[in-house]
Order: C-alpha cells, then structure tokens, then sequence
C-alpha cells in the first residue's frame, strides 16, 4: 500500500515538474524574440449567437507593442498597433468605422499574441497538462490555463500548443468572459527578421467614423 501510494505521489510531481519545465521554457524562448512575421488562420465561436466565423491573414510584431494584423479573408480588415494607438478597422463587421484605443488599454486587444500567456504565467493562471498533441506539423506539448482569480489574465482560460523543439506557442484557443471561443493557428512564424518601421503605420480611410476610446 506505502509503495502504491510512493509510486502515486512520484508520477504526480513528475506530472507537475513537466508542467513547470514546458511553461519556463516557453518563457524563456519568448523572452529572446525582438520580431514575429507570420500567417494565422482564425475560428471565432459565439455561444450566444450560435455563430462561427473563420478568417486567414498576416501579422507583423516587433515587440514590446508594435502590431500589425491584416486579413486577406476577409480582405482590408486591420488591427494595426503603432505602439501609442491601437487602430482597428473592421469594415466586413463595420463599415466605415474605425476605433482608437490605447496600447496600454488592458481591455484592448493583445498587442502580443502568444506572449500574453507569457507573461508572468503562474500568477495569472493555474496550469495543468492536456496531453501531447501536433501543432502546424510540429509535435507539441499542450497546456490548459485557467485564470486565478484577480490574477489579471486577459481571458477566462485558454489552451496553448507549446512546440517540443524550439518552445515557441504555435497554436492557441481562449475563453473571453462572454463565453466567446478564439481559437487560432499560427500556420507560419519567422522569428527575428528585420521588419520595416512603415508597417505599423494606418491611416484611417477617407470619410470613416473614428470612435476615439483612447481618451480618459
């Protein structure tokens, strides 16, 4: 019976341990990376609507808060973060509108995709093992995060495909308060490469409403 219960506690903190050594070094392998050029394709679920809406796209990131995200499904859609504003046009939703926000507005949209489960992990979520699986052909280990209470995580809980080789986040879906599901692959990642400066530049279109949020 001793030995059953030795070996029990043995594999649970091995479990743990490989919790803790997946999500460190992920940290870690993030905290080295200056620039992201990728691809992405996007599912968006709304329980209340019972609605699904899929789109693909590019994104550009220089960290700490330069972002450039723009759809080519559907096409001119753009989140566009010069550092100081967030831009986001989204005319396929929201025609001739565009909103300002600020970069450190926590309530906006993550300026950092995958680093935003990065981030001092531990405190905001609690984290457990949700097996091994593939993320965009690369084996990953897979985390289940769930936001501690007055923790600060920006979504409810979220799932991320964390890479085996390179521990880079490859694959993520989150849980927003309203129950709204993101679930999002990066298909493609170029990390380190130099980025031209103009790309985070928008310039709202001609004859658009600007909802200016950025002001207190």
């Amino acid at each position: 019976m001793m030995a059953a219960v030795a070996v029990c506690a043995t594999a649970s903190v091995a479990g743990a341990q490989s919790v803790d050594a997946t999500i460190d070094r992920a940290v870690a392998a993030w905290a080295k990376v200056r620039t992201v050029r990728g691809t992405f394709e996007q599912t968006v679920t709304n329980p209340i609507t019972g609605s699904s809406a899929t789109a693909k796209g590019s994104y550009v990131q220089e960290r700490p808060s330069r972002l450039a995200i723009r759809f080519s499904d559907p096409a001119t859609d753009a989140i566009v973060s010069d550092g100081k504003s967030v831009w986001i046009y989204l005319p396929s939703s929201a025609p001739n509108q565009v909103i300002k926000r600020s970069a450190t507005d926590k309530s906006a949209l993550p300026i950092d995709l995958t680093g935003q489960f990065l981030d001092a992990p531990k405190s905001k979520y609690d984290i457990s093992a949700a097996g091994t699986a593939s993320a965009q052909g690369h084996p990953a280990h897979v985390l289940r995060l769930v936001a501690k209470k007055d923790g600060g995580a920006p979504v409810t809980r979220a799932t991320v495909w964390v890479d085996d080789d390179d521990y880079i986040i490859r694959e993520f879906e989150t849980v927003e308060p309203s129950g709204v599901t993101r679930h999002i692959k990066l298909t493609s990642l170029e990390l380190n490469g130099a980025v031209d400066a103009s790309t985070f530049s928008f310039t709202p279109p001609k004859g658009a409403r600007i909802i200016d949020q950025s002001k207190p």
